[in-house]
């Protein structure tokens, strides 16, 4: 599978919020996620994609409602794949916010081996 390829079917599903099946067939099971040194309850730093999986989900507890999810057409260059990714989520005891990041990936042998996150 083609780095632009895997950018197109990883947008179309963040488009959806649907993280983990993104994660499920497009990650590989070594791969590393990075969080932002803001990113509050998460950790900085996630190995593997089970653990990838679970940090999902404890992000998912923190959120009360998603209002909406934007990204913009992805930017593909070698085996690196950037998107901007916008949501209007209200967080448990936070109340509404928009979040906006920068999420750039690494691919590698047809899968994501890297992700990480800039706000």
């Amino acid at each position: 599978m083609s780095t632009q390829t895997i950018a197109t079917r990883l947008t179309e599903l963040c488009r959806q919020g649907e993280w983990e099946t993104a994660q499920k067939e497009l990650f590989a099971q070594d791969a590393i996620s990075i969080e932002p040194e803001n990113s509050g309850d998460l950790p900085k730093e996630t190995k593997g994609l089970n653990a990838i999986i679970e940090k999902g989900h404890k992000w998912q507890s923190l959120v009360q409602e998603v209002h909406g999810i934007t990204t913009s057409s992805p930017l593909v260059s070698g085996n690196t794949i950037a998107l901007k990714l916008a949501m209007d989520v209200t967080m448990k005891g936070r109340g509404r916010q928009k979040m906006e990041e920068i999420c750039v990936y690494e691919v590698k042998n047809d899968k994501i081996v890297s992700e990480q996150f800039f706000m």
